[in-house]
């Protein structure tokens, strides 16, 4: 079997896993009523998408 000749410090492991932090997903607000939403998507407490009513609101 396979086995690693040396042992990986602390530092080398670090940078080899310095591209593996999640990313904060990105957020924007309703022009309509400032609900939190996702970017490019229709606002789900109003309907609302660009200043349009796009869906009957709930």
């Amino acid at each position: 079997m396979a086995h690693p000749s040396d042992k990986i410090s602390r530092s080398n492991r670090g940078k080899r896993r310095s591209h593996d932090a999640l990313a904060k997903p990105g957020v924007a607000t309703c022009s309509n009523c400032n609900a939190i939403i996702r970017p490019h998507h229709v606002c789900g407490e109003c309907g609302h998408y660009k200043g349009k009513e796009v869906v009957a609101a709930k």
